[in-house]
């Protein structure tokens, strides 16, 4: 039977026997993913399937930006600026992934989420200790984040650990002090625990880089990476205020957040300020 005939036949070589042998589903353990979807309304609501898979995707994009920065801290600390620079890019794409993703979730309309919006509890994303993680990586450093995890030791030590290592801005920071630029002592000996403050000593540093590219090449497109990175890290954070506003007005959030209002005022938070500032600075004579 041909493919006129109502069917694409197999070709000779593709392998059909896989008794004993690793398969697809084996390889990526399809059996365990796919099983890992338990809506809790009762009798189940259509749409509470959506609101699972979002969020659970959502997660398995957060694992995968965690590893890439943690890659490029990595790479940045033993000067692989070219490594690391993919990974950045890596993480950039993610994050336009996730924020297009938000417009499958903004289907849900809010009628529906209110027919099984209670079975949420106090569940909420504002406990992703992995979403946490990538933005101690990134510089917003909090820790009183770590009693949202006091009832869950595992989750509490992993976030502890972003907490208290630098951040991918530090080790770019340290990689720029060894190429020999006036990067502050304070900055270089600064409590990682901390959150990142801007630091008017690095305007001067990153004004050199950016008026003499030809000379720091290199540098000037990290640093244009990391501006990247934080654009998109904000339009995925809009793109959730958005979706959230659609879906529940200004409704108190289920862990108890103020919701919107709460969202709105993470779009203040900056992680590399001084990439933001020195554009004032730029050809300024």
């Amino acid at each position: 039977m041909s493919i006129e005939e109502g069917y694409r036949p197999l070709e000779p070589g593709v392998r059909t026997d896989f008794s004993g042998a690793l398969d697809y589903a084996g390889y990526l353990h399809l059996d365990t993913l796919l099983a890992a979807q338990h809506p809790l309304s009762d009798p189940q609501h259509p749409d509470e399937l959506l609101f699972v898979i979002q969020h659970q995707t959502t997660e398995l994009w957060l694992k995968l930006m965690v590893h890439e920065l943690v890659g490029a801290r990595t790479f940045l600390d033993a000067d692989d600026l070219a490594r690391a620079r993919k990974s950045l890019s890596r993480v950039k794409h993610i994050l336009r992934t996730v924020t297009e993703q938000w417009s499958v979730l903004a289907t849900l309309t809010p009628s529906e989420y209110a027919e099984f919006r209670d079975v949420l509890g106090p569940a909420s994303g504002f406990q992703s200790v992995q979403y946490r993680a990538v933005e101690f990586l990134l510089g917003n450093k909090n820790p009183q984040m770590l009693k949202v995890f006091d009832a869950n030791p595992a989750a509490r030590d992993f976030l502890a650990g972003a907490l208290d290592s630098h951040t991918v801005y530090d080790a770019f920071l340290r990689l720029i002090a060894r190429r020999g630029l006036p990067v502050p002592a304070a900055v270089l000996e600064r409590d990682v625990r901390q959150p990142w403050v801007e630091d008017a000593g690095l305007i001067p540093v990153f004004r050199t880089v950016y008026e003499d590219t030809t000379g720091h090449w290199d540098l000037y497109e990290t640093s244009e990476d990391l501006v990247d990175l934080e654009d998109a890290f904000q339009l995925w954070r809009f793109r959730h205020l958005r979706t959230v506003q659609r879906t529940i007005g200004f409704k108190t959030g289920t862990g108890g957040s103020s919701g919107v209002s709460f969202l709105r005022r993470a779009l203040d938070l900056t992680f590399f300020p001084e990439l933001i500032t020195v554009r004032t600075e730029i050809g300024v004579r």
